[in-house]
């Protein structure tokens, strides 16, 4: 294994096996995956060039990382299918470990599996660690002064990097108050969330809260519950008021 920091780039071979399609055709193959961090938050698949099944053809594109370097842009191309703009190669780049290996876009192909399971929205960061327990702690919701949710039962989802999440039943939740919404997220430790809005008053409030019917089995103890942004409501815990945690999604 590799391993090498410089600036926010972290890079480190993975041992996990690889496969990506394409219009149902092997795009590549790999049990030697490297993992890239080229920002804070998760980290991008590179994968050698001697394990692609795919043709790489130039498009004349090009890409400018301040510290990866130059990359050239290709399009990847299987039978019967092609992905424009699906690869980059960094042919000269300050990290040597890049020099065999193409970044191919994650949205670009169509699947993409570790071992024998799907996964979506980028890699598992195998830094990163969920956690669901449950609790009896109080957690009630306000919104405007509205009280809005209020359980004594919660699910407290605990991720690295991230404020807890308090899931709560929906029978604890002013569903009277709920819209739905048509915004939808994915996430690769939980799988797919639904929205709603909320109406306290004459105010609605786009997207604020979400949940997982079918979450990925990891994550089942949250099925069929709804959790509030922390950071755009007041959460007491305990008759405590919570501080607004800053993050990402502020």
């Amino acid at each position: 294994m590799t391993e090498e920091q410089r600036g926010r780039v972290k890079i480190e071979t993975s041992q996990k096996r690889v496969r990506v399609y394409l219009a149902g055709q092997l795009v590549a193959d790999t049990a030697r995956p490297v993992l890239v961090w080229e920002g804070p938050h998760y980290p991008t698949y590179y994968l050698p060039l001697a394990d692609l099944h795919a043709k790489l053809e130039p498009n004349g594109s090009t890409k400018h990382s301040p510290s990866r370097g130059e990359a050239t842009g290709y399009d990847v191309v299987v039978d019967g299918a092609s992905a424009p703009g699906g690869a980059l190669r960094y042919h000269d780049s300050p990290f040597s470990e890049l020099d065999d290996l193409v970044r191919l876009d994650w949205n670009s192909m169509d699947e993409w599996f570790e071992e024998d399971e799907p996964v979506y929205v980028h890699p598992r960061d195998p830094y990163s660690r969920i956690d669901i327990l449950a609790s009896s702690r109080r957690v009630r919701v306000e919104i405007d002064g509205v009280t809005v949710a209020d359980s004594r039962s919660p699910r407290i989802l605990f991720e690295t990097g991230l404020p807890p999440r308090y899931y709560l039943p929906l029978t604890d939740v002013r569903m009277d108050l709920l819209r739905p919404s048509q915004t939808h997220s994915s996430c690769p430790y939980k799988g797919t969330a639904d929205y709603w809005n909320i109406r306290v008053g004459d105010k609605e409030y786009a997207d604020l809260v979400w949940g997982y019917r079918t979450p990925l089995p990891e994550s089942l103890k949250i099925a069929g519950l709804a959790c509030f942004y922390n950071e755009k409501v007041d959460i007491y815990l305990d008759d405590e008021l919570q501080d607004r945690p800053h993050t990402p999604f502020s």
